[in-house]
């Protein structure tokens, strides 16, 4: 096969990149840029500043363009992929009229509001970075879920006057739809100015960032579950049918055309958790592992792969972001006593993680009548070898990390090879450009206790706690 190079685009939540792969999914160059802190200006008003957004795709675009180490016109596309539940308002010229809302804004979770005249489009983080690029006002129709009047069966808009209404955004105010692996438009000559990419390469249409995600893991198959360890955490498998009013799940559009991600109940603030205990604690480990040349990583799992499974009885419930619906909840660590040291804490908040998961994933395989026979661990935890260990014994199941860690650049670069042709399907660029990296096996004796700590003692402690938070969020609100 001719030496071909596609661009995959990742718009996250903490930080854009840009990599540039080969056919066969390694990675030749990226860039990777931090966006800047939310602005939160008044409780449930969580924005991008600035124009973040498109200015932190520009510089990771650049420096992965300028470590790219072959000839320009061998690079035949690109797939974008951004941040999903994002709301941005655009003027007439495609600029932001007001800043992005980020997913944890509470306005996005209501209908739009017509409060400036100057607002003329109504889109995603992917439609706004895709005008950006192209000067076209198309978006993909995989990242409308949410506030928006879509229709989930046939990916088009309603032409429901009342769903119309119900959302409260004109038709005219809404971009053109394209499903995943259609073309969005080509590099305009000022997005190759700024970003460096080559005007005129087309763009091609993904899904929001944690189907894009799912596709770059290789899932493609009800047989396998997802864990995304993101700032949300969130568990998926792969559908063909779009059942609605479920319990225990809701229905998400896939990176594959007219095909489904079943979503069970995340995480708000999962992978957060960690970077918050890490800012209160980690200074001492940080020392030690300067000391030592190792990572702070590396250090936290060492000094917690010595505690015991079950943390000596500690136990932590993960509602740092209470939901909406539950406004009195909070994260709480429970069970301490003098044996609990930093490694116990740090232990506990990865077995939430992985309990917490189990315990919605079950409900989500019950409802569907499905059986798991194989985890994927994607995102940033997926690097430690003792979070790997503890979802295998948790879940009961293999549990398999990729070498495209956080696999969203990759699935939405997929998904350009599959448009322009390098491959026929989706399910043939996995096979050629997904690689396996570790497979992680459950311990017997580990799988029984976690089973046994999670149906006799953790699924049950909100119970009894509920209601005493329910008194203190009426003291304390």
């Amino acid at each position: 096969m001719k030496k071909t190079y596609v661009i995959g685009i990742d718009g996250g939540s903490q930080s854009s990149k840009v990599v540039i792969f080969d056919q066969y999914g390694h990675v030749i160059s990226e860039g990777k840029q931090p966006l800047q802190p939310m602005h939160m200006p008044e409780p449930g008003i969580v924005e991008h500043p600035d124009d973040d957004l498109w200015e932190s795709i520009v510089q990771a675009a650049a420096e992965a363009m300028n470590a790219f180490p072959d000839t320009y016109d061998k690079i035949i596309g690109i797939g974008l992929c951004t941040i999903r539940f994002c709301r941005c308002l655009l003027d007439e010229n495609g600029d932001l009229a007001a800043p992005a809302m980020s997913w944890m804004d509470e306005r996005v979770s209501r209908p739009y509001e017509h409060e400036h005249e100057e607002i003329r489009y109504v889109t995603t983080s992917s439609g706004y970075i895709s005008h950006r690029l192209t000067g076209e006002w198309n978006d993909t129709a995989a990242n409308y879920q949410g506030m928006w009047p879509i229709n989930t069966d046939t990916w088009q808009w309603s032409e429901d006057p009342e769903v119309l209404a119900a959302y409260n955004i004109p038709r005219s105010m809404l971009f053109h739809l394209k499903m995943p692996g259609e073309l969005l438009g080509r590099i305009t000559e000022e997005a190759a100015r700024l970003t460096g990419i080559p005007a005129g390469l087309p763009v091609v249409a993904t899904a929001n960032d944690k189907a894009v995600e799912a596709l770059g893991a290789g899932l493609l198959s009800s047989r396998k579950g997802l864990i995304s360890l993101g700032t949300y955490i969130a568990g998926m498998v792969h559908g063909k049918t779009n059942p609605k009013k479920t319990a225990h799940f809701w229905t998400n559009f896939a990176a594959v055309p007219h095909e489904y991600l079943h979503e069970s109940h995340g995480i708000r603030r999962g992978m957060w958790t960690i970077s918050w205990f890490k800012e209160l604690f980690g200074k001492a480990w940080e020392q030690q592992a300067e000391i030592e040349g190792a990572a702070l990583e590396e250090k936290l799992n060492e000094e917690a792969a010595s505690v015991p499974p079950g943390s000596d009885g500690l136990m932590t419930v993960l509602d740092w972001l209470a939901p909406a619906d539950q406004p009195h909840k909070r994260g709480m660590m429970i069970g301490f006593d003098g044996r609990h040291t930093r490694a116990h804490m740090y232990r506990s908040i990865l077995e939430a993680i992985t309990l917490t998961m189990k315990n919605n994933m079950d409900e989500m395989q019950s409802e569907l009548d499905i059986d798991l026979e194989k985890l994927i661990i994607s995102g940033g935890g997926a690097g430690s070898d003792l979070m790997m260990q503890i979802f295998a014994d948790v879940f009961g199941v293999p549990a398999e990390r990729t070498v495209i860690n956080g696999a969203a650049s990759l699935g939405a670069a997929m998904s350009a090879a599959v448009a322009l042709n390098v491959y026929e399907s989706f399910e043939e660029a996995a096979e050629n450009m997904v690689q396996a990296d570790q497979t992680f096996y459950p311990k017997e004796e580990s799988r029984l206790f976690y089973k046994k700590m999670n149906e006799e003692v953790y699924q049950h402690i909100s119970t009894y706690t509920d209601g005493i938070l329910k008194k203190a969020h009426s003291v304390f609100s």
